[in-house]
């Protein structure tokens, strides 16, 4: 490509901007049906910044502001492209997280833009040191880069929910614990979780003060708890909450199946150790497979085999 090629392409997409620019100011734009009935319209006072949702705040919605529909389509056809809309929705209510799938799929077309324009820019730049600037080769970059942006978001999110699921087993034997010693103090169902959640902190401690902030707002305690074990991704977790919900329905000794649920879970725990250390002893075979043992058999031979070449001269 020739200089005064780039040259005027660069110069068309100055004077693209420039005309877009020109055209989109208030002289030359025309008022919607809208804007002209906006200065009539008595809208209600906007709440604090401190109560809105957290969401609201976020930079993607600015994102969503300054490209319009060009980032609405994206979404569509990435979801649409993607699929697994379910997988993605259980992810993140297992997460703890209020993002809808609309917005993790927004988050995941900006990552894939910022793919596209860091690693575009980084085989251009490459090209360019060679001596010429291969378009071709670019515009693959392009592809790869938005590519690995979109599933590098998904995996981003599935290793978050992985980190928070081991921090909830590990955390998990303790409450069920000091709930069982609560119970067998005197207290109430709804007493127990809420001096339990005063004591700890961790990911359960959140997601049981959610169930309980829920049973102050009005309902029922068993309907949170149920909702919650619906939620959560932790199968141990969720037949605990399970349990719990029977034994204050059905009156059953809530102390003794918080115990026998404790119990359970440090069994699973210990299975999931064996299985962590069953996959490291396989992981622990690649070094020595592939750089011990050929390194060790390069020094035993390699005297051998410089005195054969040393009789051959």
């Amino acid at each position: 490509m020739s200089n005064a090629l780039i040259g005027a392409g660069l110069g068309a997409i100055a004077a693209s901007g420039v005309l877009l620019a020109v055209l989109a100011s208030p002289p030359m734009r025309r008022p919607t049906l809208v804007d002209r009935l906006e200065p009539f319209l008595a809208d209600p006072e906007a709440p604090a910044r401190m109560l809105t949702d957290a969401h609201a705040q976020l930079p993607f919605r600015a994102v969503r502001r300054l490209l319009g529909p060009l980032v609405v389509e994206s979404v569509r056809v990435l979801d649409q492209t993607l699929g697994g809309a379910a997988s993605v929705r259980r992810r993140l209510r297992g997460l703890g997280v209020d993002t809808t799938v609309e917005e993790f799929r927004l988050e995941q077309v900006v990552w894939g833009a910022l793919g596209a324009v860091g690693t575009g820019a980084a085989v251009a730049g490459l090209t360019v040191l060679r001596g010429r600037l291969d378009v071709l080769l670019v515009v693959v970059g392009v592809l790869v880069g938005a590519i690995s942006g979109v599933l590098l978001r998904d995996w981003w999110l599935r290793r978050q929910l992985e980190q928070r699921e081991q921090t909830m087993i590990a955390e998990f034997p303790v409450v069920a614990d000091l709930l069982a010693l609560a119970v067998v103090a005197g207290e109430a169902p709804l007493g127990a979780l809420t001096r339990v959640c005063a004591l700890t902190r961790g990911e359960i401690a959140r997601d049981l003060s959610g169930a309980l902030a829920k049973a102050r707002a009005g309902a029922p305690i068993t309907r949170a708890l149920s909702e919650l074990a619906e939620q959560t991704t932790v199968e141990p977790f969720a037949r605990f909450l399970q349990g719990f919900v029977v034994a204050i329905e059905r009156g059953t000794p809530l102390a003794d199946v918080l115990r026998a649920q404790a119990a359970d879970v440090r069994e699973y725990g210990k299975r999931v150790l064996l299985e962590a250390g069953g996959r490291k002893e396989v992981a622990m075979l690649v070094p020595v497979v592939f750089l011990i043992m050929p390194i060790t058999v390069l020094f035993a031979l390699y005297p051998g085999l410089l005195t054969v070449v040393n009789l051959t001269r």
